[in-house]
């Protein structure tokens, strides 16, 4: 059982984080950070099992993306998150989209009336992306009917629900410290 409220390192600070069972860990960073839990998945899941809980990896699903490389993202962050539940982790399922063309599938598996995450960063400057993150995070919302939305980055107008909110990664670094 999780805490009312966790904190959350991303990935790359896994490895040498001295608290592992009072963190969970977090995907929302740039994905070559994480490609090697999928291409090393037994390694990672040994690490990973120290953590309190373990959000599913945020392979990138960018409009841009063909619809394929799309689905083999999504594909890979469900068999991950699978993975791990079956080796004893607590997976807390991340959930990201692209444009309404992806509302077909990219709500697919995930669970309904549960805790969820999702990441702003990197979609509120342009105003496509702005528009696009906040479709999705309706239908999210409509769909999936979340508990709780663990809430990285910042959170636009219009964005509701029982929200749990968490500073973007790249925050916390020392040159956007100093701004």
């Amino acid at each position: 059982r999780l805490p009312e409220r966790l904190d959350w390192l991303p990935f790359n600070c896994a490895r040498t984080d001295k608290r592992r069972g009072a963190h969970g860990i977090h995907f929302f960073v740039d994905d070559y950070l994480f490609e090697r839990v999928w291409n090393d998945p037994a390694r990672y899941a040994l690490l990973l099992s120290d953590f309190r809980a373990v959000m599913t990896p945020d392979f990138s699903l960018f409009t841009d993306y063909p619809l394929p490389v799309q689905l083999y993202n999504h594909w890979r962050k469900h068999l991950l998150g699978a993975y791990w539940q079956s080796r004893g982790i607590t997976v807390i399922p991340s959930i990201c989209w692209s444009d309404e063309a992806s509302f077909d599938w990219c709500f697919d598996g995930e669970p309904v009336g549960s805790t969820v995450a999702v990441s702003s960063v990197g979609t509120q400057k342009n105003p496509e992306a702005r528009r696009l993150f906040l479709s999705g995070y309706r239908e999210m919302m409509e769909r999936l009917k979340p508990s709780k939305v663990i809430f990285f980055g910042d959170v636009p107008e219009g964005c509701a629900g029982n929200l749990e909110r968490h500073s973007a990664y790249h925050a916390a670094l020392p040159h956007a410290q100093q701004r």
